[in-house]
């Protein structure tokens, strides 16, 4: 079960519980049904930047929504994005996978899906559309990072615990996006070899990025549920509470700097 007193105790202690709107919604992508949701305080103002979720490999769960709540909290409208079509999410690793592969095996469709969500909440009423971020966790974290890549217009994007390697490197002139990497460096799935190329990459494309690596943390350190589905399906993963905590500041920090507030 989510560790859902984890992030009550978060809404709850700084009173959102009145405040917050929240929205599932659907859109499309070519033949794709999404289904989102959507969530803001509309305490925090008429107009305020929007922030794209894109989940784990696991799909669009509670623990994406509640990243989306948190964000809204901070003055965010924020966006949970369906990047694998009506919904869909799993807690078995071999369906998650098969979930992963039928986007990102197929060419053009990531892309295609995130910039249907990025153009969704853009027509919200509580967004500029000027100011847009996009933060993503594992898969959502390369998915991100991919974004900016091929020159998506974005403020910010913020990947944790995502993998780094691409098919796409970035070009010089072409990433219009600040990044913001945050890495464990126990993470079992990105080497150290793998690090050196993404900033070497970066540094030749010009990019305006800054990694971050934990001590200690291992893939999957922000979710509160990585031990159980380590456990339950084999996997190197574990929550780090300290490094979730610093990673989560590091986040705001760039968003304070990119939207000037």
């Amino acid at each position: 079960m989510m560790r859902s007193l984890f992030f009550l105790a978060l809404l709850f202690s700084s009173g959102l519980q009145a405040a917050l709107q929240e929205q599932a919604v659907s859109y499309t992508a070519g033949d794709a049904t999404l289904k989102g949701y959507l969530v803001w305080d509309d305490t925090k103002g008429e107009k305020q930047p929007g922030v794209l979720v894109v989940h784990e490999w696991w799909g669009l769960n509670d623990y994406a929504r509640q990243r989306a709540k948190m964000l809204a909290e901070l003055g965010y409208t924020a966006l949970a994005v369906d990047m694998y079509g009506d919904g869909k999410s799993s807690e078995h690793a071999a369906e998650a996978s098969t979930f992963m592969n039928s986007v990102v095996e197929r060419a053009g469709v990531s892309q295609l899906r995130f910039t249907a969500a990025l153009a969704f909440l853009q027509k919200q009423a509580s967004v500029d559309k000027g100011k847009i971020a996009a933060i993503g966790y594992c898969f959502g974290g390369a998915t991100v990072l991919n974004m900016a890549r091929l020159g998506t217009d974005l403020a910010a994007v913020v990947s944790f615990h995502g993998n780094l390697a691409t098919q796409t490197p970035a070009r010089r002139g072409q990433v219009k996006s600040r990044v913001l990497v945050l890495n464990g460096a126990a993470d079992e799935f990105v080497s150290a070899d793998s690090i050196a190329a993404f900033e070497k990459e970066m540094t030749q494309a010009g990019v305006d990025y800054r990694l971050v690596n934990y001590p200690g943390a291992r893939h999957g350190f922000t979710n509160p549920d990585a031990d159980r589905l380590g456990k339950a399906n084999n996997l190197p993963i574990a929550y780090d509470a300290d490094a979730d905590k610093q990673s989560w500041e590091a986040m705001q920090q760039l968003f304070r700097e990119v939207f000037k507030q």
